[in-house]
């Protein structure tokens, strides 16, 4: 496996003369932060007209690299106020490498985390009592996304140093079973600059019919059906990005005819359609990131569940750019970019209510947490940041 593109995409946002955060506390067996296992909308969902606003403390689950200098020793554990965005430190779940990325279960009850490493794993951690439910391989290098297929019988994930996609079955406990499925994007040819195939991400379709898995080295987005009693993938689309975009992560407007496309490498965003008889997509003109002439890595998008604005994550603008959504989904227009307040945003997220953005800050050590207005999606500090060891995922629930 040559990992020379897996280098470049985990060390790109390495540390910057290998400064320290403060670590979170090590208390494995201190109280968890109120939960409960009731469904609510996704943490990616954003603001809801008449969400039901919460009170009391909420978890907050933090990914980080624990085999870089500076990082964390697990998934950090800590709790945050709805009302007011601040967070406060609980402990640290031990027993899972490098978890970088998490994603939970629709039922509340088990996180599951990537093992980011050459010889790379999904794990499953059951959250009444923070038990590591045990590891299954990915079979490839470097797995950096996952997710939950909303069943809650499957767990898809991506490797990015491999270039392939995985499924995994979900028992009824919520562990893993072994892998059902393992597909290499052994085609088309990797774009400008790349060396191989590198999936970035693997999630599903709004309609639940196909996932979709989005290859930065190949410059492509694969849509698979995914055999809901077997697990296994059959690649039924592939949607091309212009040579070098670099595409990261897919973002689906609520309507589910649209998406929105990151392109890590060329620093543009796309409007891509969706036709959920075939799965495919296609994807639209490149658009601006806000950010100007600099060094920038586009990392994420997210959509407001009113389906009225998206924000993208900038790494090195370090900014978060404000997209109005017009004509139902088929348009973005661009509005501002707002300082993020920390180094690197690598990855966003809203409360399940919608009412908070969290950006995990890789560089800085930091979650810095924003008000969300509804009205017309500005966005707000919420007070000073949180300091987490090399913070690259934080999930809300």
């Amino acid at each position: 496996m040559d990992s020379g593109g897996w280098s470049r995409r985990r060390f790109v946002g390495a540390l910057a003369g290998g400064a320290a955060a403060a670590a979170l506390p090590s208390c494995d067996d201190a109280p968890a932060p109120t939960t409960t296992a009731a469904p609510v909308p996704e943490p990616s969902a954003g603001p809801s007209r008449g969400a039901r606003r919460p009170s009391g403390p909420r978890p907050l689950h933090l990914g980080t690299y624990t085999s870089v200098e500076g990082g964390g020793k697990g998934i950090g554990l800590a709790a945050y106020d709805p009302a007011t965005g601040r967070i406060t430190a609980v402990g640290i779940i031990t027993g899972v490498g490098d978890p970088s990325y998490l994603a939970i279960h629709p039922d509340r009850r088990t996180l599951y985390a990537v093992d980011e490493r050459d010889d790379g794993a999904v794990s499953a951690v059951r959250l009444s009592d923070r038990k590591v439910l045990g590891s299954r391989s990915t079979g490839g290098a470097a797995p950096c996304h996952l997710s939950v297929h909303p069943g809650g019988r499957w767990l898809l994930s991506a490797n990015y140093g491999s270039g392939s996609v995985a499924v995994h079955p979900i028992d009824a406990s919520g562990a893993l079973g072994e892998r059902t499925a393992l597909v290499r994007h052994s085609a088309p040819a990797p774009g400008p600059g790349q060396e191989g195939p590198h999936a970035h991400q693997f999630v599903t379709s709004p309609d639940g019919r196909h996932v979709l898995a989005v290859d930065l080295g190949t410059d492509t987005v694969y849509t698979y059906r995914l055999d809901d009693k077997a697990g296994t993938l059959t690649e039924v689309a592939r949607a091309r990005t212009r040579p070098g975009a670099g595409p990261r992560h897919l973002t689906f407007h609520p309507g589910g005819r649209y998406a929105y496309l990151a392109n890590e490498v060329d620093n543009t965003v796309a409007v891509c359609s969706y036709d959920a008889a075939s799965g495919r997509v296609s994807v639209g003109e490149a658009q601006s990131t806000g950010t100007g002439e600099g060094t920038n890595y586009p990392a994420q998008l997210l959509v407001t569940a009113n389906g009225r604005y998206a924000y993208l994550a900038n790494r090195g603008h370090n900014s978060l750019t404000r997209y109005a959504v017009e004509a139902d989904g088929a348009r973005l227009r661009l509005l501002d970019t707002v300082p993020v307040g920390g180094d690197f945003p690598r990855q966003i997220a809203f409360s399940p209510e919608g009412t908070l953005l969290f950006a995990a800050n890789q560089k800085s050590s930091t979650v810095t947490v924003f008000h969300v207005d509804e009205a017309n999606g500005e966005l707000r500090r919420a007070g000073e940041s949180f300091r987490s060891p090399v913070a690259v995922c934080a999930l809300p629930l």
